[in-house]
């Protein structure tokens, strides 16, 4: 069993869904509460949410699975997207179980800054706030950007997070004191995500049905304006037009057949060229991302604003994926040496797929010796240390509950 010391940290999420903020901030609770210097724990604004043409249930999603498994409690406040609820509002029974929850915490981390509408009502218990931001678009994020500058304003704010350079920047422009901002870059588990053997390589692409030496476009994205799924499905037309054996999987919330926008796009695309369509894998969500990444040659972004660190570039690159992004956010940093950066336009983007899988393997010394950069064991260390300063600062006075 895991020995924890006394420092008690909970963790609001808005909901469980699909997305590479949930994953980064389960992989960040997950290891911190394993290593044991820290208690965590995380409480749901939602139990339920419907996002990317899907009803998302908290106690089906993998990283609810992962935080369980590490022995993390998990509570929800028990809304639904479904349901008749105000969002910037609170019952008072929502707010009693609120209260309980962080009056037995010591630091509060908001994932995100849509949780901390939660943090700002009058009955929510005086803890200091770490606020985790992963987007570098502020503007967009309706009254989220509001709640953050309350929450600073009113010195609830111990320090925010930046999982990019992008968002330090973006967000000191909008407004949030610099003091407050710490850029920790995003880091994953380089044991989960690895290179495969040549013959597991093989077999991996047998299950999908792609030829051996096929050259393989995935893109992990969710159904989203932000992550731009139409250049990307016009992109992916002009790369299988030019190559007769080439596949693209698609992986993803609203990435699968029942998706009305996607099967759209998909028919303004290729509707002329089903033949074409047939090298089209529509996989939806995926629980083994790293064995679709070590099948591919290639993992894509597309995204036209909003990004920040994705980790679809680091996750595919540290498998043995060449990344090939659109300039948003810091994925330019991420990918210097290791892979390319496109503008906008579907055939420069078709073409760079292409360039990238021929040279898949002169840049596998490359992807090999960038591994100790994305290492999560760094990315924990400051994690922990900014909770330990939030800690520090307000004293270790709290509710036992």
């Amino acid at each position: 069993m895991t020995l924890h010391n006394g420092l008690r940290v909970l963790s609001l999420y808005e909901g469980f869904f699909s997305g590479g903020a949930r994953a980064l901030h389960t992989t960040v609770v997950a290891g911190l509460h394993t290593l044991g210097r820290q208690h965590h724990s995380v409480l749901s604004i939602h139990d339920e949410v419907r996002r990317e043409a899907t009803l998302q249930r908290m106690v089906d999603d993998e990283r609810y699975r992962t935080l369980r498994a590490a022995g993390v409690r998990v509570m929800s406040l028990g809304r639904s997207t479904d349901g008749d609820h105000d969002p910037r509002t609170f019952t008072p029974a929502e707010m009693t179980a609120a209260a309980r929850h962080a009056a037995g915490a010591h630091v509060v981390l908001s994932l995100k800054e849509q949780p901390l509408r939660l943090v700002n009502q009058p009955g929510f218990p005086d803890r200091p706030v770490v606020a985790c931001l992963h987007r570098s678009d502020p503007e967009h994020q309706g009254s989220a950007l509001g709640d953050l500058l309350t929450a600073a304003d009113s010195g609830r704010l111990a320090a925010v997070i930046c999982c990019a350079e992008a968002t330090r920047d973006a967000y000191q422009a909008a407004g949030v004191p610099a003091h407050l901002l710490r850029v920790i870059p995003n880091g994953i588990n380089l044991a989960r995500f690895r290179p495969v053997s040549g013959a597991r390589r093989l077999s991996l692409r047998g299950v999908h049905g792609i030829p051996a030496g096929a050259a393989v476009v995935t893109y992990a994205a969710r159904y989203d304006a932000m992550k731009n799924p139409g250049l990307f499905v016009e992109s992916a037309r002009l790369f299988l037009e030019r190559d007769a054996t080439a596949q693209v999987l698609m992986c993803g919330a609203g990435m699968s057949a029942t998706n009305a926008d996607l099967v759209a796009d998909l028919e303004r695309s290729f509707g002329d060229r089903p033949d074409l369509l047939d090298r089209v894998h529509l996989l939806g969500v995926r629980r083994d991302m790293e064995l679709v990444y070590a099948a591919s040659d290639v993992v894509a972004l597309t995204s036209a604003f909003g990004e920040a660190a994705p980790l679809c570039l680091i996750e595919g690159a540290m498998c043995g994926a060449v990344p090939v992004t659109t300039p948003v956010g810091d994925s330019a940093r991420i990918v210097e040496g290791i892979g390319f950066v496109t503008g906008f336009s579907p055939a420069e983007i078709a073409a760079t797929w292409a360039e990238a899988a021929a040279r898949r393997s002169e840049l596998g010394d490359a992807l090999v010796a960038a591994r100790p950069r994305f290492s999560h064991v760094r990315m924990l260390s400051a994690y922990s240390a900014v909770v330990d300063r939030a800690s520090r600062g307000a004293g270790l006075q709290v509710a036992r509950v």
